[in-house]
């Protein structure tokens, strides 16, 4: 085979991989429209919760009512198709791979998106009660809190990604170890930097409460802790000296 023959079939591979991984999330799109209601009653139960009684959230544009459940349940097929979609680019670039890095990629992968996971579940049901029971709480006298739907979705949703992306800490920690970019001692120097770096996170993340602000500095901290004692387990590789295939 020619190279240009095998570029060509390369984006042909490419081709059909994405297209499997688009059909994925619309096959679970589809099938969770008819809850899409429920999904977002679901994700905005948070602050329905802690909302006074009788009190409710608006939607002020004509469409909003629609799109935004709909929104909710492309957001939720994404991430219920997600492990598929991750599988579609494992199975492209996996031939391509030597037996050892595919050793050492399949538990990242496995490993950053359960974290993924635990860290959106992790926002919901312990930092999303506490955050929007300050904000409720804060309301000046005689001012009611009625969120518009859209606004509440953005407003989820950032926190959702912060904290998904926050408990990726250890992977990245044990990534750059691995690629020798940084060694143990020097992951153990810049503790101090992290943990300064964790607050300073959580007061740009979350509401100017110290009790949000821990709830996402903390456990960045103790990820990071988690990352070191994962590498402790590994070979040390010499700072700046990666090794290549």
């Amino acid at each position: 085979m020619t190279p240009t023959e095998s570029f060509i079939s390369h984006l042909i591979e490419l081709r059909n991989r994405l297209l499997r991984a688009i059909v994925g999330w619309l096959v679970v799109f589809v099938a969770l429209f008819p809850f899409a209601d429920k999904l977002y009653s679901l994700v905005a139960a948070p602050l329905l919760s802690k909302l006074p009684q009788g009190a409710q959230m608006i939607a002020t544009a004509v469409t909003t009512p629609f799109f935004v459940p709909m929104k909710v349940t492309m957001l939720t097929a994404f991430l219920v198709a997600l492990p598929w979609m991750i599988y579609q680019c494992w199975a492209f670039i996996a031939p391509g791979l030597y037996a050892h890095e595919k050793r050492l990629i399949r538990p990242l992968l496995a490993a950053a998106m359960v974290l993924f996971f635990v860290g959106m579940a992790f926002a919901y049901f312990v930092v999303f009660p506490v955050v929007f029971g300050f904000l409720v709480g804060s309301a000046p006298q005689g001012v009611a809190v009625m969120t518009d739907i859209a606004e509440y979705l953005n407003f989820v949703i950032g926190l959702f990604v912060a904290f998904g992306f926050a408990f990726e800490v250890p992977v990245a920690v044990v990534l750059m170890a691995l690629m020798g970019w940084v060694t143990l001692d020097q992951l153990k120097e810049s503790r101090s930097y992290v943990i300064v770096g964790a607050f300073v996170l959580g007061a740009i993340f979350t509401p100017p409460d110290i009790v949000s602000q821990c709830m996402l500095a903390v456990p960045l901290w103790l990820l990071y802790e988690l990352g070191l004692l994962v590498v402790r387990w590994l070979p040390q590789t010499p700072a700046g000296d990666s090794t290549t295939s």
